[in-house]
């Protein structure tokens, strides 16, 4: 017992991870999904979460025995040139857009929170929200980013698992939606979103970063291990408690159009106060994704094009700089915050499937990795996920099915 408390004293890089996936987008994604769908969908929370189990441990093992972050991977994969030309401009363009719909996601779902406890428009939070986030950037220390987001993920946690607790859902009903996959009409926009809200492609390049900061060597490659999987057992028990609430709070095939309609989930458990702890929590989500967004970012660009990713470095300023710019512009031209935030997810679910693919390719370099390459088992459960992710996008869009 002493050893597993130790263990969690120690959670860090994971944390990081947890606070970039449990943004205003996993809570609004995970609140259409559950007032739409009910339970019907959790499966895909389940795949979800193991799938980043595999893809992170991959970025983590990566990370720790190369002491390479995946931008630096991805560009020393290929020898040839036009290859290496090719992988820089895929990471910039499926990366920075994709980061860059992700941050206005951010920002908006922040400012949704502050909106509705001031009641000041969420143009003008959107900006200063933005501005908080980049001047933390500017002058914070990767152990304080640290510190402040497994605060704030511990917050979270005990908002929504107590209150899904409270609304005493159906267990029976929750197994089936869990372990039989099913896609009811309507709803594949949905399922991607949150897959593409769990599974956050930019994470992996900043988890293969961070890692390289608290362990130096091998003989952590368990300890951060343990560290990812935890974190993303709360990241999916987060995410199942928000389905949960709004499965048993609002009527099946309700759709939410007013942010603030969200915060009903929680009056079960805090009753006149849900409107404001919930509007807290939103913020809360907001600013740790506002900075983890265009960190991520930066460290994977700076890593293709092989540029300085000190955090102090102008190059690595200038490429979060510019994704949380883009963010605050279009944070506020007036389009749907729901709409907004949910289709940034959506816009991560399509780039996914990609990332994977290069990451595959990458974690069996055994120039690179050694005798710490992917055993088939890994191999197995990456080229599964790239399959199930390639065929949601297919259907989305209409080719098959």
């Amino acid at each position: 017992m002493k050893k597993i408390l130790l263990r969690l004293k120690n959670v860090g890089p994971g944390a990081i991870v947890a606070a970039a996936i449990i943004g205003p987008g996993t809570i609004t994604t995970a609140s259409q999904v559950g007032a739409q769908f009910g339970f019907i969908l959790i499966w895909s929370l389940l795949f979800s979460v193991i799938a980043t189990m595999v893809l992170q441990e991959m970025a983590t093992r990566l990370g720790i025995v190369t002491r390479k972050d995946l931008g630096t991977a991805f560009r020393e994969q290929f020898e040839n040139p036009l290859l290496r030309m090719l992988t820089i401009i895929l990471v910039v363009a499926a990366i920075g857009v994709g980061n860059a719909a992700y941050e206005t996601g951010n920002i908006v779902g922040g400012a949704i929170g502050l909106t509705t406890l001031t009641g000041f428009p969420i143009q003008i939070w959107g900006v200063i929200i933005g501005i908080s986030a980049g001047v933390l950037l500017w002058f914070g220390t990767y152990k304080i980013l640290e510190k402040v987001f497994v605060v704030l993920i511990g917050l979270m946690v005990l908002c929504f698992l107590i209150t899904a607790i409270v609304v005493k859902p159906d267990l029976s009903a929750i197994f089936e939606g869990a372990f039989i996959p099913a896609i009811p009409d309507g709803s594949i926009i949905l399922v991607i979103s949150l897959i593409g809200t769990t599974i956050v492609p930019y994470t992996l390049f900043l988890q293969s970063a961070t890692v390289q900061e608290r362990w130096k060597d091998k003989s952590g490659i368990g300890e951060s291990r343990f560290d990812i999987v935890t974190s993303l057992i709360v990241v999916g028990i987060v995410t199942a408690s928000i389905v949960i609430t709004a499965a048993m709070t609002f009527p099946l095939g309700t759709i939410i159009d007013n942010p603030a309609e969200m915060a009903i989930q929680l009056e079960p458990l805090l009753g006149s106060w849900a409107k404001y702890v919930f509007s807290i929590g939103i913020f809360a989500a907001g600013v740790t994704s506002t900075m983890t967004a265009p960190l991520g970012a930066a460290y994977a660009i700076t890593g293709v094009f092989g540029w300085d990713r000190n955090l102090k470095s102008m190059k690595f300023r200038a490429v979060w700089m510019v994704i949380i710019l883009i963010g605050v512009i279009f944070s506020g031209l007036g389009y749907s915050p729901i709409e907004i935030i949910v289709f940034s997810q959506y816009a991560n679910g399509l780039i996914l499937p990609v990332i994977v693919l290069f990451l595959l390719f990458v974690m069996n370099n055994r120039r690179m990795l050694g005798e710490n390459v992917n055993k088939l088992w890994i191999n197995i459960a990456g080229w599964v996920v790239f399959a199930i992710t390639v065929l949601l996008a297919l259907l989305s869009f209409n080719i098959i099915g």
